[in-house]
């Protein structure tokens, strides 16, 4: 009964009712689905001495050791690990079950074999995009695919799609979260979709062809490409009159970028565009969106799912749960996924405005809500900028820089070491396409300035290129996520080592 009204009245409950009824889907989850199925945690509690019934309350998920990326990896020890993560149904004792046997008894047994078979067979998997790491595969079965399905349709209604919409899906295909759910919002949204690739199959030419012809209303995609696109668009003189939404994902979303995909869809005919980003992570196997706000106010924040996960907010250095409010790193845990399972997964990403069960100001849905800026453990690193220390810069910030300046299109941050020796300083190039016709002297000094004032760095370099030459740099059309840090320092020679710094998040690339 619990799981149903956790289903059914997912946009209005309140605080306490979520985590109550979070908790009480938990325990079952647990009981039913993952420690008889899964010899991984069945070890893991066994060690903690944890059962099913060891979960009265959300504080107690708190028992359950953290996962993070680096225990899904494979080693040379262990070529197939991603396979401990997975449920293995044992089909005798689900026979056994009561509830199994009422069933067949019911609908007949060939029904019931069917039905188990399509909520534990995995039948499609994605992959982790492996920018830092081998990709690790995720493993859905049908029940996975139904709840994919529903977060797209969530999506739809939450960024406030409408089913006469027409949406132009610019993802790559590819074997990863984003493109599918993206189909998943066109489908099971009920709005028409036409799914382009993104440039790798058509290029921005035929992306723009598209755009000409569909007039889309809603455009959804990763936001380097978007930008690229849009900017094309203008120059070749397409309008998009219809264009209303714009939905992001795959990448962290600035203000600054907020504005500048606004004011490029007005100057291509729209009339007053929403730029919506949405948050996810293979991991998960979900992804959640923004709803509309008034442009001159602050986002939204990412709406969240209580049936489908629980969402907690931890201290990075302690691993203890923050309250509502606090900043802290993103933790998740399913409520009803099979396939590949991971419990209490450290996603590495920081949230500056923690976790919010307050109403919606704008949609006046009542349901948890991430608040802030999601920023990227991967893009914090460590630096040699002299002789004496080295200094801990977060690239995140240098990102909210370059979108912010008026002036800065497209761009791609470098890391470099002096001479390309691996003994030598650090540098910090900029690859920037300048828009606006201002004067490069001008701008690169409003850019050191303004990198000096947020970071207290000043860029080595910075170097300007056409749309098309930055494009080149990213990988526009050839990536599956555009580059915009890339880290070209040379490793240094085995025998220094390197320091290993654990908390908030102090790294050696």
């Amino acid at each position: 009964m619990s799981a149903n009204l956790l289903r059914r009245q997912w946009r209005q409950l309140s605080e306490g009712s979520v985590r109550r009824l979070q908790a009480q889907q938990l325990s079952r989850y647990l009981r039913s689905v993952v420690l008889p199925f899964s010899a991984h945690y069945r070890r893991v509690f066994e060690e903690h001495g944890l059962s099913a019934d060891s979960f009265g309350d959300l504080q107690d998920l708190q028992r359950v050791p953290l996962a993070s990326k680096v225990d899904l990896l494979n080693t040379p020890a262990q070529p197939q690990r991603f396979k401990d993560w997975m449920l293995a149904p044992d089909a005798k004792a689900l026979s056994r079950r009561p509830s199994t046997m009422l069933r067949a008894i019911v609908r007949g047994r060939q029904a019931v074999r069917q039905e188990l078979e399509s909520e534990f067979r995995p039948i499609f998997v994605t992959f982790t995009t492996g920018r830092s790491a081998e990709p690790t595969p995720f493993f859905y079965t049908q029940r996975d695919l139904m709840h994919l399905a529903t977060a797209g349709a969530r999506l739809v209604e939450i960024c406030a799609a409408r089913p006469e919409d027409r949406m132009l899906n610019t993802f790559p295909f590819a074997p990863h979260l984003a493109f599918w759910l993206a189909h998943c919002a066109g489908t099971n949204g009920r709005v028409l979709t036409l799914s382009s690739g993104g440039g790798r199959v058509m290029g921005t030419g035929g992306n723009l062809r598209h755009l000409r012809k569909m007039q889309p209303e809603v455009l959804i995609g990763i936001p380097t490409f978007i930008y690229h696109l849009l900017h094309r668009a203008l120059e070749e003189g397409v309008t998009c009159e219809n264009l209303r939404c714009i939905v992001l994902g795959g990448e962290r979303v600035s203000e600054g970028l907020r504005h500048k995909l606004r004011d490029l869809a007005v100057a291509l005919g729209a009339r007053r565009v929403d730029v919506l980003a949405t948050y996810g992570f293979t991991e998960a196997k979900l992804a959640w969106p923004e709803c509309p706000s008034p442009h001159e106010y602050p986002s939204s924040g990412y709406h969240l799912y209580p049936d489908l996960g629980i969402m907690e907010v931890i201290d990075p250095k302690t691993g203890q749960v923050l309250p509502p409010g606090r900043p802290g790193e993103l933790v998740y845990t399913p409520l009803d996924a099979r396939g590949t399972v991971v419990l209490r997964y450290r996603t590495g990403d920081y949230i500056d405005g923690g976790l919010c069960y307050e109403p919606c100001p704008y949609c006046g849905r009542t349901l948890p809500r991430l608040l802030g800026n999601i920023s990227r453990s991967t893009e914090v690193k460590q630096m040699t900028f002299d002789k004496i220390k080295g200094t801990l810069v977060d690239f995140n910030e240098l990102e909210q820089v370059l979108d912010e300046a008026p002036h800065v299109g497209a761009w791609q941050v470098e890391l470099r070491k002096v001479n390309n020796d691996p003994l030598e300083l650090d540098e910090v190039v900029l690859h920037v396409h300048k828009v606006n016709g201002v004067d490069e002297e001008q701008l690169s000094r409003e850019l050191s300035e303004r990198c000096f004032a947020r970071l207290e760095i000043h860029p080595n370099r910075i170097l300007y290129h056409s749309a098309e030459e930055i494009g080149l740099l990213q990988g526009l059309g050839k990536l599956l996520k555009e580059q915009k840090l890339v880290d070209n320092r040379p490793p240094a020679a085995p025998t220094r080592q390197a320091p290993v710094i654990t908390g908030h998040i102090e790294v050696t690339a």
